[in-house]
């Protein structure tokens, strides 16, 4: 199969029918064998019974329905993990994202060899209150991540080799940092298209808010300290914990030297307890030592937890059957 594409949503009822029709459109006229897989995430409108309908009609649409409202990586995962394309597709189901551009990111994937192309929206029909905070988070995403060609992680409009999506996991809110994940699974030729940004021509955005921008630069330097030292923790809390520790151990000896020096030459002192020194030296030991617990705790725990991805799927659709759609 050519393409995989898989579109996360939320109440979107209404470009649903819309959205798959240029989709087909675009992949006939380009005689690509593909599947379209709709993750719906938990909507409260009429969302999957659409889904369904075109189900029924084309073998090319699979369904994926969420009991409840996760979010969007983890719909991304399960699409991901249905998908049987030699290149995936990721696009919003807003009608925003075009999929005209579908055979340009194909070709940068199996033709210049990249392994993920992220989409760019120079022109963009979002009010202000939403694109300078975006500009402010890519910016430090670039510097953070070291990845200085992308103007725009969070795009939706992306495109992947299979490998890389089977070789990645998106959790969390973590999809705004895809390709971040995607050069520390090993896969570094990511590039950048200049794609077209469409204005919503139905409902409203589901991701308006200042703690969007608030979380994604916790999740940013979460990310970033995972694929510093997560598989390490002992080498920064260890470290950190022995150096505040010896700071520690030194200031209490330096406290205990003076008072022992002061008794040997007949000089009236205070009690080593009631220097406010010695507290702080104190205090410095016990922090260092927990830290250093807390690196070695780390190192057995290692950030494995076996719940993580699992998601309580209500149905799905064409999904253990899937046959490509010439």
């Amino acid at each position: 199969m050519d393409i995989s594409v898989v579109i996360p949503l939320y109440n979107e009822d209404e470009s649903i029918p819309e959205l798959y029709r240029w989709i087909d459109r675009v992949m006939n006229e380009n005689h690509f064998s593909y599947e379209v897989i709709f993750v719906n995430d938990g909507s409260t409108d009429h969302s999957w019974e659409v889904i369904s309908e075109l189900s029924s009609k084309h073998k090319s649409v699979k369904g994926i329905k969420f009991r409840r409202n996760y979010g969007k990586s983890p719909a991304l995962f399960c699409g991901f993990k249905e998908a049987k394309g030699d290149v995936v597709i990721t696009m919003d189901a807003d009608l925003q994202d075009s999929p005209d551009e579908i055979p340009g990111l194909y070709a940068m994937i199996m033709n210049d060899g990249y392994d993920l192309v992220s989409g760019y929206k120079q022109k963009r029909y979002d009010p202000i209150s939403k694109t300078i905070p975006t500009k402010l988070f890519n910016a430090t995403a670039r510097k953070v991540s070291g990845i200085h060609n992308l103007h725009d992680f969070n795009c939706g409009l992306k495109a992947y080799r299979r490998d890389v999506v089977k070789n990645i996991e998106v959790y969390g809110e973590m999809h705004r940092f895809i390709p971040y994940l995607a050069k520390n699974a090993g896969f570094d030729k990511i590039g950048e298209k200049v794609v077209h940004h469409q204005a919503r021509k139905y409902g409203k955005s589901k991701f308006m808010g200042l703690n969007r921008f608030v979380n994604g630069y916790l999740d940013l330097m979460t990310l970033w300290f995972l694929s510093t030292f997560g598989r390490k923790p002992m080498h920064v809390f260890g470290f950190l914990g022995t150096i505040v520790f010896f700071i520690g151990l030194i200031a209490a000896f330096i406290i205990g030297a003076d008072k022992l020096w002061a008794l040997a030459h007949g000089i009236p002192q205070r009690l080593v307890t009631d220097s406010p020194y010695f507290y702080i030296s104190l205090t410095m030991m016990m922090i260092g030592t927990q830290l250093f617990l807390a690196g070695f705790l780390g190192d057995l725990i290692s950030r494995n937890s076996a719940g993580r991805n699992d998601y309580q799927i209500e149905q799905e659709l064409n999904i253990s059957d899937s046959e490509p759609q010439q």
